[in-house]
């Protein structure tokens, strides 16, 4: 069995190395989990080890672990990470009674406090637009509008657009095939600037791609562009376009999403574009929706705000 000693871990003496070089081929043979992943299980499960210290795994209790979180979320550990840790934990212990002859999970019913809700930002239909209105005058740029024009016309999430093929797309119909998480398949709209965009793309895409790439987008090597590289592309063009806004591929999805909502009001509508499995995902952009409504009703209406001076 391989020796585990990573920057993210430090080196483990005793039962503890063991035990977690155990769970870590675990992961990596039986669960197939990546090799990143991994190394993620394994730095959750430092801060356990730290916090136990001399305490053996088999002595722990709910009690320590309901502490252990405590300590944690008082050093600023928010909700999300609290509770991507105790899975971690409570997966390791299943491993350890399975294959160690642990008689309990003390990670079992607890739940990690919860943090705020943020809404996701989205732009304006103005910044939007002139995130898109790229002056495309060379093979990357052209493929840099198409790619934009396809997040904000579609909704699609970074993943799915980067998987994307040429027989995905169905222009005359306006409409292109999405496989998503779950590799669940959806039919989604094209809007007219993202077809035209598309088109271009697709007369000039023979100078980038290489000759047996199938992939819609290529990057300089003519192979599958890489989400970084999207990444990358999408965060200079909003400098260059004036959008003081952090630009990311997400930000279109969520301005699309935005936008649809506010000029339909038609939630299942949305959901089943953006490929959500539940209508309680979808909500957070009702909020959005509000938000912006709250705004137009404080600048239009003559009683939204209290007078701050009384005419004498």
């Amino acid at each position: 069995m391989p020796d585990i000693s990573t920057p993210a871990l430090g080196t483990l003496e005793g039962p503890n190395r063991q035990y977690l070089q155990g769970y870590l081929a675990w992961l990596r043979n039986e669960k197939r989990y990546s090799e990143l992943t991994a190394e993620n299980y394994a730095r959750d499960l430092r801060h356990l080890f730290e916090l136990a210290a001399d305490t053996p795994l088999a002595s722990l209790k709910i009690h320590h672990i309901r502490r252990y979180i405590a300590q944690l979320h008082s050093k600023g550990l928010g909700g999300r990470s609290l509770a991507r840790m105790l899975s971690a934990w409570r997966g390791f212990f299943v491993y350890l009674m399975r294959d160690h002859g642990f008689a309990d999970n003390p990670c079992v019913g607890l739940r990690a406090p919860k943090s705020p809700k943020a809404l996701p930002q989205a732009l304006s239909p103005d910044e939007a637009a002139r995130l898109v209105d790229l002056h495309a005058d060379t093979p990357e740029a052209i493929r840099d509008k198409a790619m934009f024009e396809l997040f904000y016309s579609s909704g699609l999430r970074l993943a799915e657009l980067v998987n994307l093929d040429p027989s995905q797309l169905d222009i005359g119909a306006g409409e292109v095939r999405v496989t998503g998480k779950g590799s669940k398949t959806r039919v989604v709209p094209l809007g007219q600037f993202a077809i035209a965009a598309l088109q271009a793309w697709l007369a000039v895409r023979d100078q980038l791609a290489k000759a047996d790439e199938a992939a819609l987008f290529v990057g300089a090597r003519g192979q599958r562009i890489s989400p970084r590289v999207v990444q990358l592309r999408m965060k200079q063009w909003g400098i260059k376009q004036g959008i003081t806004s952090n630009v990311h591929p997400h930000l279109l999805r969520h301005s699309f999403a935005t936008h649809v909502l506010q000029s339909s009001g038609d939630l299942r509508a949305v959901q089943e574009m953006l490929g959500h499995a539940s209508i309680s995902t979808t909500q957070v952009y009702t909020h959005l929706d509000f938000q912006y409504l709250s705004k137009i009703y404080d600048a239009a209406h003559p009683r939204a705000k209290k007078k701050t001076q009384e005419k004498t």
